[in-house]
């Protein structure tokens, strides 16, 4: 069995997470109100907030924050699968 390198794995794995949460959010735009709809819409922002660090010549903001709903998390089980299938 031959190893998959570090960067496909990543790759997929972000590719996954987009294509389902772009999904969840088409599908939280089309279907009714109710608990479905809840299901597809909620999500999850791990991250951190913006803080800024002033060097005097230049002024630096760092942040970083990640939406993942049910359907992202679909999307990098299918892409994670779907690797080990070509691979």
């Amino acid at each position: 069995m031959r190893r998959i390198p570090f960067r496909i794995l990543l790759l997929y794995i972000i590719l996954g997470a987009v294509t389902g949460s772009l999904i969840g959010e088409f599908a939280g735009w089309i279907l009714p109100e109710g608990v479905v709809k809840e299901f597809f819409t909620r999500s999850v922002v791990p991250g951190f907030d913006p803080v800024q660090l002033n060097l005097i010549i230049i002024t630096l903001t760092l942040g970083f924050t990640f939406k993942l709903n049910i359907s992202g998390l679909f999307g990098i089980i299918i892409a994670v699968y779907i690797l080990k299938w070509y691979r």
